[in-house]
């Protein structure tokens, strides 16, 4: 009996885990559909700016982007590594923190540092890697105007000469199911390349291109910076989503499996009872 006891505890812990998990799940499905419409009417908009930028930039000399595009010797490397404040994701943290230190390895001997924006991130990289800022209060109120801050953060310590370059690692968003890695340069600007023809028309441009371009540049790093941790908000809904379905799916299978075992431990149980009443019953007829 002792045995049933136990199994009947594994049910209901399991069952009570079950109804957690499902719980996270449907939480985690109504957010992804709120960030999942906020990253989709977002693209348009970046993809057009990055269209409008690159149309000013191939008519105009590569030095006109200032200290934007300064190419220079690369000694000292800033990391952006973008995950969630929050576990429970499947694999979502630990795909950004295996490709973080990919690229670590990738600048081996320069100075590689790590600007985290996500606990999770901050928490794990503090162990082998320099981290010398954590943004993770960023996700608490996920707005352009918050995002900018960081954004005009990272400019400086590249105009300032702190780092010679800049990257974005993060979860690009494809669908709940599928999050791909994304390792992007945010500064200096990379060079523009196209094979459509450079097209202004026949505009009159006020005050001029230069300025526009001067102009559009830190806009769109702030944007760039934006759609990034948009892009890794709305994969970890997708990827927490996944993680709790599958868990859910798991635990029903194991209570499953538990009953069927709890069954047939009864069975044999209440088999055994009998057995020993009729033998008991023989015995006093002998």
């Amino acid at each position: 009996m002792a045995n049933l006891k136990e199994i009947r505890n594994r049910i209901t812990s399991v069952s009570s885990t079950m109804q957690i998990t499902s719980a996270m799940k449907m939480v985690s499905a109504a957010k992804l559909k709120k960030a999942q419409d906020a990253i989709t009417a977002m693209r348009p908009y970046a993809e057009k700016l990055t269209e409008l930028l690159q149309n000013l930039s191939e008519t105009l000399d590569s030095d006109v982007g200032g200290d934007f595009t300064t190419q220079r010797e690369i000694k000292k490397v800033l990391v952006v590594a973008i995950t969630s404040n929050r576990g429970l994701c499947g694999a979502f943290n630990s795909n950004v923190i295996k490709e973080v230190k990919n690229r670590a390895a990738f600048y081996a001997g320069k100075q590689v540092d790590v600007f985290a924006i996500g606990k999770k991130g901050n928490d794990i990289l503090t162990k082998t890697l320099k981290v010398v800022d954590n943004q993770s209060a960023v996700f608490d109120d996920l707005t352009f105007d918050n995002v900018s801050k960081i954004a005009e953060l990272l400019t400086q310590k590249f105009v300032s000469g702190e780092y010679d370059k800049i990257e974005l690692v993060y979860n690009q968003f494809k669908n709940a199911a599928t999050q791909i890695i994304q390792t992007e340069q945010f500064l200096p600007l990379a060079p523009i390349v196209s094979d459509k023809v450079a097209s202004t028309g026949d505009y009159i441009f006020e005050p001029s291109k230069e300025e526009i371009l001067l102009t559009l540049i830190p806009k769109s790093l702030r944007t760039q910076l934006y759609k990034g941790i948009r892009d890794s908000f709305a994969s970890e809904h997708g990827a927490r989503m996944t993680a709790m379905h599958k868990a859910t799916d798991n635990a029903t299978e194991l209570r499953d499996q538990l009953k069927l075992t709890y069954n047939k431990a009864r069975q044999a149980s209440i088999t055994n009872e009998i057995l020993e009443i009729v033998g008991g019953a023989e015995a006093l007829k002998g």
